[in-house]
């Protein structure tokens, strides 16, 4: 036998095709891949077959499946970090059931290459079963898009620009970019490079010797060094100051540095992230940054939009940092309806960094029960006031230009299934009848939206 042959498989795949020539065809692939397919039998608990061992789902023809949709909707609500690959011309690719909860699902193209299985095999390994503790909460599509190039980038080691406007929440995805690279198990290090004076940045960013300057009583390793075979994470760049701009882009060519106060040149294996606040095309401008440090950062630009523009997001994001709250005092606290409405119309200028402030206040002041519209503080109470005729309905930021018709629409049905839920003690036959809708299709929504 071979030395692929004989190796330990990388990992479990689930093969799920209701096309049994076509499962026994992507099985056979796999195992040249040298990964160990399963294909289940109806009834099996997709999740107990996964175990420890699952790195994917390989998702065919479920068009004549109806139990094969059942087990991958349970499995979505088990294991939503366990990656899908779809097969790209399958009748399942137009359907809704198959994707109700998966963090990551890419498509792959039948008939199989080689390469691309193997490529994704590879990612999906990667991602396996990472419930991240750092990760954007959300199903807006800003934030859908935001994950999407994550996801597209992480693969690889090119500079990224993070933009948006302060406590939107860049150094979540700064981490997501490196948590779900090759450097994982690397180190993350962080620096603020509008926090640091300007003096002392060289010796924070490269390390300095022993005698380099008055006070430098041992030699001290920099954020590059600390870095070495992960990401540095540079937030607030454009706070940097042009002669710094000038030594850090000399790292970003020749990728080598030295401490300070010594002659030895250092190689430097670290990927860059990079993070702002401000408007660098305009500061490149007004001669404030460096156009050509600007063009190495900006390799592959992610922005993240401000919380009033994914206003939709809202009602997830307190529901987890209230969580949060509850897992550390043993006590949960809830807002009303007329709380939710009224915070849904907020401008949040402080985005989400102000949202996790009001829940902490909130935490301590109503350490249990409701809190209601009253108990928000004097600024968030005095927003506009909502239209009579749609106070049924999800608040929305006023504002026109903010609005996206679409996510609003998904936020409306899902708020509308998810209280006739309630209304009906989670009966579904019950809820769909006060909805108006076909048992079946209140279940396909149920799976659509993740309930």
């Amino acid at each position: 036998m071979t030395e692929l042959q004989t190796a330990s498989p990388e990992g479990r795949v689930l093969v799920l095709d209701a096309n049994a020539r076509r499962a026994e065809e992507l099985s056979d692939r796999l195992r040249t891949l040298n990964y160990d397919p399963v294909t289940p039998q109806p009834g099996q608990d997709l999740d107990a077959l996964s175990g420890d061992a699952g790195v994917a789902v390989m998702l065919g023809d479920l068009s004549s499946g109806k139990g094969l949709r059942r087990a991958l909707r349970d499995l979505s609500k088990k294991r939503p970090a366990l990656p899908v690959l779809r097969m790209s011309n399958s009748e399942s690719s137009s359907d809704s059931d198959e994707k109700p909860g998966h963090r990551y699902l890419w498509n792959v193209d039948f008939p199989l290459r080689h390469s691309q299985l193997a490529h994704l095999l590879r990612r999906a390994k990667r991602y396996r079963g990472r419930e991240q503790s750092v990760r954007l909460t959300g199903e807006s599509r800003a934030i859908r898009g935001v994950r999407a190039l994550i996801e597209q980038v992480s693969d690889f080691d090119t500079n990224v620009l993070i933009t948006g406007e302060s406590g939107t929440g860049k150094e979540l995805v700064a981490r997501m970019v490196h948590d779900l690279s090759e450097r994982r198990d690397g180190p993350f290090v962080p620096i603020n490079c509008g926090a640091i004076p300007a003096e002392l940045l060289e010796s924070e960013l490269f390390g300095h010797e022993k005698g380099a300057f008055t006070g430098a009583l041992t030699s001290r390793k920099g954020r590059f060094e600390l870095a070495e075979g992960g990401t540095l994470f540079l937030d607030e760049i454009g706070d940097m100051g042009l002669p710094m701009q000038a030594k850090l882009l000399r790292v970003l060519q020749e990728r080598c540095y030295e401490r300070v106060g010594s002659n030895r040149t250092r190689r430097s294996d670290v990927r860059i992230v990079a993070a702002t606040h401000r408007d660098l095309p305009a500061a490149v401008r007004e001669g404030g940054f460096r156009e050509d440090l600007y063009y190495r950062l900006n390799v592959f630009p992610i922005h993240m939009p401000p919380l009033r523009q994914r206003i939709g997001d809202l009602p997830a994001l307190l529901d987890e940092l209230l969580r949060e709250h509850a897992a550390a005092s043993q006590e949960r606290i809830r807002l009303t309806e007329d709380a939710m409405r009224t915070l849904s119309r907020y401008s949040w200028p402080g985005n989400i960094r102000e949202l996790r402030n009001l829940v902490e206040r909130l935490a301590i002041l109503h350490s249990s029960g409701e809190v209601d519209l009253s108990d928000l503080p004097k600024r968030y109470r005095n927003a506009p006031a909502s239209n009579k005729d749609m106070s049924h309905m999800p608040a929305v930021n006023t504002e026109f230009s903010s609005v996206d018709l679409k996510d609003y629409l998904q936020n409306i049905e899902r708020d509308l299934i998810r209280r006739a839920l309630q209304e009906s003690d989670g009966v579904v036959a019950r809820a769909a009848r006060m909805l108006n809708l076909r048992r079946t299709t209140l279940v396909e929504k149920l799976g659509r939206h993740g309930l």
